[in-house]
């Protein structure tokens, strides 16, 4: 399977959005991180190549401002040929760093998305330095509304979005059945307590879980990557006490 789906498709409610596809690099435990955030790197050189192949496929990038405060990516292609994708921050707040990669380097491709309550001295500096900062709803808790950020993207032509974490946002967008297609590079390692991948979707029962067609299984290097896309959406689930959030 490779690629997305260049026509996009469309939310439970009608509204036309990108193609979603959801790529995580996870131990055997499903641990993205190490308790103390350390993950770099959890997969094998093969699987970030494909990882870079993936940015090269889709039209943007999505991370939450936790990434970008923990990781400092450059979301870009460079381990295999192909374009550069539009790099896009959930960041309700607009703390995303002056100095950090997406506002230092080519920033013409970063996309800020912040929230209604966003300060407006932050915004306009972000804007300066040359990334374009992107207006949208806010939940009750102040929060991006993931489902509006997407079709505002797909207003401006965006067709297909690979999601880089973090676990809360890839979370959220479960949750929110906003994902069509999902790729996990699976190390053989064992860390025990971490960063959990997915966090909680408020499924009670199995036959809420998330299910996968299509689905290839492969080894890369000495990981194991699974790619699927989701099968059906998920029955309205109970999301009382859920961690996750779309921007941490």
């Amino acid at each position: 399977m490779s690629g997305c789906d260049a026509g996009g498709t469309t939310n439970d409610a009608g509204v036309e959005r990108p193609w979603v596809t959801v790529k995580l690099a996870q131990t055997l435990d499903g641990r993205i991180a190490t308790r103390t955030g350390h993950s770099q790197w959890i997969s094998g050189e093969a699987s970030r190549a494909l990882a870079h192949e993936l940015r090269a496929a889709h039209d943007a990038v999505l991370v939450g401002i936790g990434t970008v405060l923990r990781d400092n990516p450059r979301l870009t292609v460079r381990l295999v040929a192909g374009r550069d994708p539009l790099r896009i921050v959930a960041d309700s707040a607009a703390r995303t760093p002056l100095d950090s990669h997406l506002l230092a380097e080519r920033p013409e491709l970063t996309v800020v998305a912040v929230g209604e309550l966003a300060p407006s001295d932050r915004v306009d500096t972000i804007r300066r330095r040359g990334a374009r900062v992107l207006l949208t709803r806010s939940q009750s808790d102040g929060r991006i509304d993931l489902a509006d950020l997407l079709g505002r993207l797909s207003q401006r032509g965006v067709r297909g979005v690979m999601v880089e974490g973090g676990a809360a946002v890839v979370t959220s967008l479960l949750q929110a059945r906003l994902v069509d297609r999902v790729v996990i590079c699976i190390a053989p390692k064992l860390v025990g307590a971490g960063v959990e991948a997915v966090g909680d979707l408020g499924i009670l029962h199995l036959d809420d879980a998330v299910g996968f067609e299509q689905v290839e299984v492969r080894q890369l290097g000495d990981d194991i990557v699974f790619d699927g896309r989701v099968a059906a959406p998920l029955r309205a689930a109970n999301t009382t006490g859920s961690r996750a959030a779309t921007d941490r």
